[in-house]
């Protein structure tokens, strides 16, 4: 090898470093958004906003019967709803998550693979070439 393929070798490895860096911060990125801190912490508050609704109503059925017995059930139950329907949402985009990343990594294997044939090709026409000379020497 020469040095202006050395060169050539050294850029092409600089640009897929660059690339890896890239797609690495895009998926943390991502990560954040769907599952990071801010997402736990809103997750937390929601989740105590609804179980001291919940148990307030309990509470003040039991104590003072401030609401008809139906109605603070009837609320209770759509509250529970509500989460259940938060829970469905968080999950669905969790599941979209993955299936993209899935996507990419397949798409990565593919790139290697279409690559890996490329240069097993061109191996095997440099042995033969070889020979050739080789045998012509």
């Amino acid at each position: 090898m020469n040095k202006e393929e050395l060169t050539r070798i050294e850029e092409e490895m600089v640009r897929e470093i660059e690339e890896y860096n890239r797609e690495k911060n895009k998926i943390r990125m991502m990560l954040g958004k769907i599952g990071g801190q801010s997402f736990s912490r809103v997750d937390a508050i929601v989740n105590g906003v609804f179980l001291t609704i919940i148990l307030t109503l309990f509470i003040l059925e039991i104590t003072t019967h401030f609401l008809p017995s139906f109605i603070s059930l009837e609320i209770s139950v759509l509250l529970v709803s509500i989460k259940i329907v938060l829970l469905m949402h968080n999950q669905y985009k969790t599941n979209h998550f993955q299936f993209w990343v899935l996507n990419s990594i397949e798409f990565k294997i593919n790139t290697i693979h279409t690559d890996l044939r490329k240069l097993k090709k061109e191996i095997i026409e440099l042995e033969e070439r070889n020979k050739d000379n080789i045998n012509v020497g």
